[in-house]
């Protein structure tokens, strides 16, 4: 049997489903769940913490090499995502790991984290919020406009406006890829200032649908402020300024709500901080999952 932790790609079975992720680095583990839901886990890779750490990078079923629900594009919801992170565990043979939870990935970590504290070293919650819903969207919203005032002239806004405006109506991985690239800019704090470095990410990044509702067509809703509050493991919470969709407010709530977490606030970034500000990112990260003071 290969080492589940040699550099590269594994796919493993969970509960009947095709599960797959990828290790790169060296030193302490940390498990990373990507964002979306339904962005694959590529946008994710981290080479300056995989300097510190040895990242198991999850590519969320749905996505990818990973199979599908018999109820796709409807199902993912946190449990379930929950019980893959679990089943992975159990085939990487860890006591306890670090779990990095970016975007979407961050309500699944911080929803695994309060359920299955006694597997889990420590949390970084990177660009999470403890809310999902009609408080969270007025609050996003309020950010795009911050965001389209701050770029008013610049003749790509208005296609990235447009983009986020057909984000209601999409119905297949096409679609979901063709608005994910097309309101990316949006995600960083200054994408047109620096989009010789993020032009490429945004030309490859891609995904598959996911509906955000269960097996019932429910919506799969977020409200951990209750849970948060009795959460028992080192938490640091992680949030780029700029950030339109989880932004500071949420960050500075998960930390007032989360027992002795740290909180770090990346002055030049927007939802991308691993990618806009790698250093301080990475510094951040290792430095927690050492233990040490930020």
């Amino acid at each position: 049997m290969s080492d589940p932790l040699s550099a590269g790609p594994h796919t493993i079975e969970v509960n009947g489903v095709t599960q797959r992720y990828h290790v790169h680095g060296t030193g302490p583990v940390c498990l990373a769940h990507p964002g979306g839901p339904g962005v694959l886990w590529d946008y994710l890779r981290m080479p300056e913490v995989e300097r510190h750490l040895t990242m198991v990078y999850v590519e969320p079923i749905g996505t990818g090499g990973s199979g599908r629900l018999a109820a796709h594009p409807h199902g993912y919801t946190r449990d379930r995502y929950a019980r893959m992170i679990d089943g992975l565990l159990d085939h990487l043979a860890l006591p306890r790991v670090h779990l990095l939870g970016h975007s979407h990935g961050g309500f699944v970590v911080q929803h695994y984290a309060s359920r299955h504290p006694g597997r889990v070293a420590g949390i970084v919650l990177y660009d999470s919020a403890p809310v999902t819903g009609p408080e969270h969207m007025a609050e996003a919203m309020r950010n795009v406009g911050e965001f389209a005032r701050r770029n008013a002239g610049i003749p790509g806004l208005a296609a990235v406006l447009d983009a986020l405006r057909s984000t209601g109506s999409i119905s297949n991985d096409e679609e979901f890829t063709t608005a994910v690239r097309g309101l990316l800019p949006a995600y960083f704090a200054d994408y047109w200032g620096r989009e010789d470095e993020f032009a490429p990410m945004r030309a490859t990044v891609s995904g598959s649908h996911i509906s955000g509702l269960d097996e019932h067509l429910v919506p799969d809703l977020v409200d951990d402020r209750e849970p948060l509050v009795t959460l028992t493991v080192p938490a640091l919470v992680i949030a780029g300024r700029y950030d339109v969709i989880c932004g500071v407010r949420w960050a500075h709530e998960l930390h007032e709500l989360i027992p002795g977490s740290t909180l770090l606030i990346l002055e030049k970034s927007g939802h991308f901080g691993h990618l806009e500000e790698p250093g301080a990112f990475a510094r951040a990260v290792a430095g927690f999952a050492a233990g040490r003071d930020l």
